[in-house]
């Protein structure tokens, strides 16, 4: 298994009180100590990747907000500040990087603790803390530059994956499912967004439902769904702010929660597995999450 990560990820400096804040990356790394993974530098993405997803305005208009000093705020809660933008696209860079390694053979699971999030980025904007849509990028090019027929995309962050199913909305080759709280940011999410092609799965998950009942949802309907498709590389949004102790949602999940669905999201696509950090912002919560999560990818990654 390999962990990309870079110290460039602490150059996205967000206000202070920010909840996708710089020590975000120390509680990560407190949950992957004592992981016996091969750890990596993210590269930085290609700018041909992120138009993969994201026109070339777009790209060129985040890239001119970035301030000299101090911070440039593109929405209610979405900042820039002077390492932003190389953050963003070592995010990009780490996830093709990811996919690589696994669709060779190099590795066959691969954890990107990087930041900002990506899955609420939309093709023309920049919202949720989010910049550009890093596992969308990572699946197109899962499709388009290796050649892969089917990938899929589980995103079990507590808030809707907007920004992915923006960006891949047109993509009959990729299967996304969410499972997320509603009503809750971004208000997008409901069961009859289907995509296209029929190709995505919304699952809304009431407040204070707790993890009995993600595990009832994605045994009758996600895991189902996954061996339909028969996926060539699963990826993940691994948000970790459906855990009870995190401050912005309340679906009151556990450590071990993200243990088990890990583990059963491991039984597909031939166990190859490319899994990114989105949210989780209770700091303890957040190291407790990735060490079980990242865990279970070491362990069905040998």
């Amino acid at each position: 298994m390999f962990v990309f990560t870079h110290e460039a990820f602490r150059d996205h400096v967000t206000p202070p009180g920010h909840p996708e804040r710089v020590a975000r990356l120390g509680a990560v790394e407190r949950g992957l100590q004592g992981i016996p993974a091969e750890r990596r530098d993210c590269p930085p993405g290609e700018e041909a990747e992120v138009l993969r997803c994201h026109p070339a305005g777009y790209l060129a208009r985040v890239k001119a907000a970035v301030p000299k000093e101090g911070w440039a705020q593109l929405d209610g809660d979405t900042f820039l500040s002077p390492g932003s933008y190389e953050a963003a696209m070592r995010a990009v860079g780490g996830i093709c990087a990811a996919v690589d390694a696994v669709v060779s053979g190099e590795a066959k699971t691969a954890f990107v603790a990087g930041r900002p999030p990506g899955h609420h980025a939309e093709r023309e904007t920049a919202m949720g803390f989010c910049l550009f849509g890093a596992v969308a990028i990572g699946a197109k090019r899962a499709l388009d530059h290796h050649g892969l027929k089917r990938v899929a995309i589980v995103d079990f962050d507590v808030h809707h994956g907007n920004g992915t199913q923006d960006l891949l909305w047109d993509e009959g080759r990729c299967l996304f499912v969410s499972s997320h709280q509603m009503p809750l940011y971004p208000g997008t999410g409901r069961p009859e967004e289907r995509g296209a092609q029929g190709q995505i799965l919304n699952l809304p998950l009431q407040g204070g439902s707790g993890g009995a009942a993600m595990r009832d949802v994605y045994t009758r309907q996600v895991f189902p769904a996954l061996a339909e498709w028969q996926p060539e590389l699963l990826l993940i949004s691994a948000g970790f702010d459906a855990h009870a102790d995190d401050p912005l949602a309340g679906l009151e999940w556990q450590a071990e929660d993200y243990r088990w669905l890990t583990d059963k999201l491991c039984d597909f696509a031939g166990g190859r597995v490319v899994s990114s950090l989105e949210g989780g912002y209770h700091l303890e919560a957040l190291a407790a999450s990735v060490a079980a999560h990242v865990a279970v990818l070491e362990e069905r990654g040998r």
